[in-house]
């Protein structure tokens, strides 16, 4: 019992990707964005009730705002501030970053950072792509980022997935310079050996289709080394009374399985774990800050 409370005893990210339910990246093929409108929303109640959740737990979280979200429910941004929760960016229109063209992408970001800093009247620091889509293939995202003021990330997940997946330098959070030269501070998805490959442990999906046991397991061995991890999930993950939209085998089984089960656990988590928000993490865990002759010295020294 002892090893256990010394584990349990570090503080992990709590974060919640605010979106809704028919704009994920598993439905990309079946719903058009310009569709988006004719959804039935559902957001508003359901990251209420995720904050409900957190607050009978006394836990604070981080809650990344898709734009297209913010700019249709301001009042859902103020509140989410005014409960004490940490604002942060999803990026505005949900599209997977790699399949769009840096100046696309670099509109939308300002204007998903603009939109979300005004509403809340605090700064915005920190960023999540859809879907962790920076990968090798889009590590320029890092120069707009940067360019936008963005202190720190959380798009990176080290892993094989069909729609993301990258190396990262350490687990831990730490400093990474994006192709201009700019630096800014990476928080990676936690992920585990086990059995001779990386598990996927940072919750959404994983989290409801792993037995709570098994998740657990692997997130008190993150913190055994004394590390926290981060944990991730999204609103329409509690609503298991939401619209089902046709698509394929795949598509449904990530979606949809264990919603009912979703809320329950997510209660034992936070029983089991203590959190706070990325930005208190981060304050737990500094990071060195950008050293640009020391950069240049180890890029030479790599050459």
């Amino acid at each position: 019992m002892t090893g256990r409370a010394e584990v349990t005893a570090i503080r992990n990210a709590l974060t919640v990707d605010v979106e809704d339910y028919f704009q994920v990246s598993a439905f990309r093929e079946q719903v058009s964005p310009d569709d988006w409108p004719k959804f039935e929303s559902r957001v508003v109640a359901n990251t209420n009730r995720v904050m409900d959740v957190f607050d009978e737990a006394g836990a604070i979280g981080t809650f990344f705002v898709l734009g297209w979200i913010a700019e249709r429910h301001p009042q859902l941004v103020r509140q989410i501030a005014a409960r004490g929760h940490e604002i942060a960016c999803h990026g505005f229109s949900h599209q997977l970053i790699y399949g769009q063209s840096p100046r696309v992408f670099a509109d939308e970001t300002r204007r998903a950072k603009a939109l979300l800093e005004d509403q809340a009247q605090v700064p915005v620091n920190g960023y999540r792509a859809a879907s962790f889509s920076i990968t090798t293939a889009s590590r320029w995202a890092l120069d707009v980022l940067a360019d936008c003021g963005f202190s720190y990330d959380s798009s990176m997940y080290p892993v094989r997935h069909d729609l993301y997946g990258t190396a990262v330098e350490s687990s831990r959070p730490h400093r990474i310079v994006a192709p201009n030269g700019k630096s800014l501070i990476e928080f990676p998805m936690s992920a585990r050996r086990m059995f001779g490959m990386t598990v996927p442990v940072s919750g959404g999906g994983y989290f409801r289709l792993y037995p709570y046991a098994l998740s657990a397991y692997l997130l008190r061995a993150v913190n055994a080394d004394a590390q926290p991890f981060v944990f991730y999930m999204h609103p329409w993950e509690i609503d298991p009374d939401q619209p089902r939209i046709r698509s394929s085998l795949k598509s449904r089984i990530r979606h949809y399985v264990n919603l009912s089960r979703c809320e329950t656990k997510l209660r034992a988590l936070l029983r089991d774990f203590r959190f706070a928000s990325m930005a208190q993490i981060l304050a737990d865990h500094p990071v060195a800050p950008f050293d640009r002759a020391r950069e240049t010295a180890a890029a030479s020294g790599a050459r």
